[in-house]
């Protein structure tokens, strides 16, 4: 694992599937590559852009060891690991997997089919996950998307993990989309809980209101835009954070206009960059050739440049 702290642009990671379902291996190595070369500092895996819900225990550890390999190529490449479901043990098994197998961080889901489980109840379930399956340096994300858990996640929750667990409890994704929230992250904890925006959109935002970055799908059709914007940031160039943040929204509703961002990038990084047509894995269905042209000529007029 990485010694420094986690900042900067992640890329919610595909799962490159065969037609058959199997992974392919070489190509998940590949891709982590060319996240790395287009500006990413690292990337999550088994995220929901990566579909982490739909795949077994043995499937997602076989995913896990597999992008390790990219290590090799890129030591200093950071990676998540998707590790929540809405089983107690089976996340304790994956998170517990994913720091042995030297992950630097992991992002976990709440219970997601107990949608009426109270704070007091979201609290000792991350504390077994936790107490059990994370060493003392390990760091540990929750991951807040109540369009999808159907969970929102409070300040006073935040609060209380960041109290009994100050040295895993690193941070949070906020993939709520919800500027308000966002503010309130960065006013009550500033810099104390590194936040990480899951919408590209509000990257800009997240950044005025000290967030860590993002890790979003986006960083997988264009991430060189938001490389720059985390880098226009760092050195206080406001002209150009002002002009790269416009060119965010836009790209950000191609993504939006054409769910789900699996599907999506799956279609168009073969356009993008050359990669093979990866199979979704069922429910999600592969987009028409139709809205994938759509959608690809939407994010050219976005001023998304194809990346080659």
């Amino acid at each position: 694992m990485l010694t420094y702290p986690l900042q900067g642009i992640f890329a919610a990671a595909i799962t490159p599937l065969f037609e058959n379902g199997k992974l392919d291996t070489q190509g998940l190595v590949t891709y982590l590559s060319f996240l790395a070369k287009q500006g990413c500092h690292g990337a999550l895996l088994l995220g929901t852009t990566g579909e982490g819900p739909s795949f077994s225990r043995k499937e997602r550890e076989q995913i896990l060891r597999a992008a390790l390999a990219i290590r090799q190529e890129r030591p200093n490449f950071y990676l998540l690991a998707g590790t929540g479901t809405p089983s107690l043990e089976e996340t304790i098994f994956l998170t517990k997997k994913a720091f042995t197998l030297g992950y630097d961080g992991v992002v976990v889901l709440p219970p997601y089919y107990f949608r009426s489980a109270q704070d007091v109840g979201l609290l000792a379930w991350f504390e077994q996950v936790i107490k059990r399956a994370a060493p003392r340096d390990g760091k540990f994300l929750l991951y807040h998307i109540p369009q999808l858990t159907g969970i929102s996640v409070s300040l006073t929750l935040l609060d209380k993990l960041k109290e009994k667990f100050p040295y895993n409890f690193y941070g949070l994704k906020d993939s709520s989309g919800d500027e308000l929230f966002c503010r309130q992250l960065g006013d009550h904890f500033g810099r104390e809980l590194n936040v990480f925006t899951g919408k590209d959109n509000l990257l800009p935002f997240a950044l005025k209101n000290q967030a860590a970055g993002c890790i979003t799908a986006g960083a997988n059709l264009f991430p060189n835009f938001l490389r720059q914007t985390w880098e226009a940031y760092q050195r206080g160039d406001e002209q150009t954070f002002i002009q790269l943040s416009e060119v965010l929204n836009r790209a950000r509703r191609v993504i939006d206009k054409y769910p789900p961002a699996s599907a999506l990038v799956k279609g168009l990084l073969p356009r993008l960059a050359g990669f093979p047509r990866w199979q979704t894995c069922p429910p999600i269905l592969p987009l028409s050739e139709e809205i994938l042209s759509q959608a690809y000529n939407l994010l050219i007029e976005a001023c998304v440049t194809p990346i080659v």
